[in-house]
């Protein structure tokens, strides 16, 4: 299923928050890390089956009132942080829209069966020659 990628990405909105752990005084006065936030029902790009699709692979990634929040503080750099998560949410995106094909059963043939029967009768064999011998 395809969509518009770019029209896409004008829906969502990009907060710039402090990142945590180790880094100093300098993480405590800038905002590198990024966090997406993605409505999906109102989305004007995608359809109804997409959204429906989506919300049903991602159920545990997104909240009650319908939103899509990814962040990222990987780097240092606010912008290369932003470039990393639009591309994380594309490829989520595309991910939950793949159609997987129905399995279609098929009957195992009977060479094969004949096969795995011989070998089980070859190891019944086998070990059956590794006791002892019943004189009595």
């Amino acid at each position: 299923m395809k969509f518009n990628e770019d029209a896409l990405l004008q829906e969502l909105t990009f907060k710039a928050i402090r990142s945590s752990g180790s880094g100093g005084q300098h993480v405590n006065k800038v905002s590198s890390k990024i966090e997406l936030i993605f409505h999906i029902p109102s989305s004007q790009v995608l359809t109804d089956l997409q959204k429906f699709r989506i919300e049903e692979k991602l159920k545990n990634r997104i909240n009650n009132d319908g939103y899509l929040m990814l962040q990222c503080g990987e780097t240092r750099s606010q912008h290369k942080n932003k470039a990393i998560i639009t591309q994380r949410f594309l490829e989520l995106i595309k991910g939950a829209l793949v159609v997987r094909k129905k399995r279609i059963k098929t009957k195992v043939p009977k060479s094969v069966i004949k096969k795995r029967l011989n070998n089980k009768k070859h190891n019944a064999e086998k070990k059956a020659n590794r006791r002892k011998p019943n004189l009595g």
